[in-house]
Parts: C-alpha cells; structure tokens; sequence
C-alpha cells in the first residue's frame, strides 16, 4: 500500500481558480455598487453691487476782498462751498469801523466773486452779488466805491468822477476805456465787477 498522498486533480484546481476569479469580480463590483456618490460642491458668486461712480473734487476758488477788513484789496484762495464769512475771516477779520449790517455773511462764494466791507457811515453803493461779492455802480459810485475796484487807485477813481461829470454816464465798457489811465488790461479785470445801470 501507497501512503504517498495523490496530487490535487487539474479539476480542483481549475475550479478553485474559478472560484477566486469569481471572488475578486463580486469583491471590485461590490466595491463600486456601495463606493458613495462623489459630492458636487457649487460655488455661488456673490451677486454684483453697483458701485457709485468717483465724483470730481470741487476747485477752490478764489475771491477779492476788499474795505474794512485787516487785509483789504487781498486776493485768497478758499474750498469750494466757502461762504463770505470765510473770506472775512481770511482776510483777518473786520476793523472797528467795519459795517456789516449790509453785507451777507451767509452767501455762498463763487470763483472771482469780490467781498466788500463797507465802513460805519460810509457809501452804501457798493451792493452785494448773489454770490456774495459786491457790484460797483460806475456812475453813481462815489470815490470810495470806486477805489475798491482792483487797480483802481483814488487819482484814478477821480479821474473816473471827473470824465463822467463832464461827458454825462457811462454807457459800456468802451466808453470806460476812454479815461486816461484805463486799458484794456484793466477793463477784462474789472468787467464783472461793475455796472453801468
């Protein structure tokens, strides 16, 4: 009797093969059945916001200040929105004899305007703008007035006075132009600061 033990037959071994070929195949398709859905994340964008457009920044402006004040017959530069008081104030305030009951304190300022503070009893004639400055009246205006006006000095304010007592009113800036001493240089400086009503 033979104890030597039989080899495993090629059917065994065939099926055995079979049956871990079945094993691995169900284990991968288990595998993929259970595996979990992948997660789709999606990303919102925050809805836009209109954005305000840049707005410019106002010009400083500048005025004329002229009168009762510590600094008259000044030019200064001030921000945009400035108002007469503030041109006062730049030009070192009032003097004791200042007159502000005809002055507006509160009108806004524009580019160029002129700020005229009279004295106590003095003319009144020089009358205040919308933007705040003040209107010289070519004939009427006394000496005074007259000399406000930026590069008019007394002999020449006189001269003023004198050519309209003995040629009657001023009708338009050319017949100003005739004073001796008055240029066109000094009418376009002083266009918008007189009136010939």
């Amino acid at each position: 009797m033979n104890d030597t033990p039989s080899s495993p037959s090629p059917r065994i071994t065939i099926a055995a093969f079979i049956i871990l070929a079945l094993a691995v195949v169900g284990g991968i398709v288990l595998l993929l059945v259970t595996r979990p859905q992948p997660v789709q994340i999606t990303i919102q964008p925050p809805v836009p916001t209109a954005t305000a457009p840049p707005t410019a920044t106002p010009a400083p402006l500048t005025v004329y200040v002229t009168g009762a004040v510590s600094q008259p017959e000044t030019l200064f530069t001030l921000p945009s929105g400035s108002r007469v008081r503030d041109a006062i104030e730049a030009a070192g305030g009032t003097i004791d004899d200042a007159d502000l009951e005809g002055v507006n304190l509160a009108g806004i300022l524009r580019d160029g305007d002129q700020i005229h503070v009279p004295l106590s009893g003095g003319s009144q004639t020089a009358l205040a703008t919308p933007g705040g400055g003040s209107l010289v009246y070519i004939n009427t205006a006394p000496l005074e007035a007259l000399d406000t006006l930026p590069g008019v000095g007394p002999s020449l304010a006189q001269a003023i006075i004198d050519y309209r007592e003995n040629n009657g009113a001023f009708a338009s800036l050319e017949e100003l132009d005739d004073v001796s001493g008055i240029g066109p240089a000094l009418l376009e400086q002083i266009a918008e600061l007189i009136s010939f009503e």
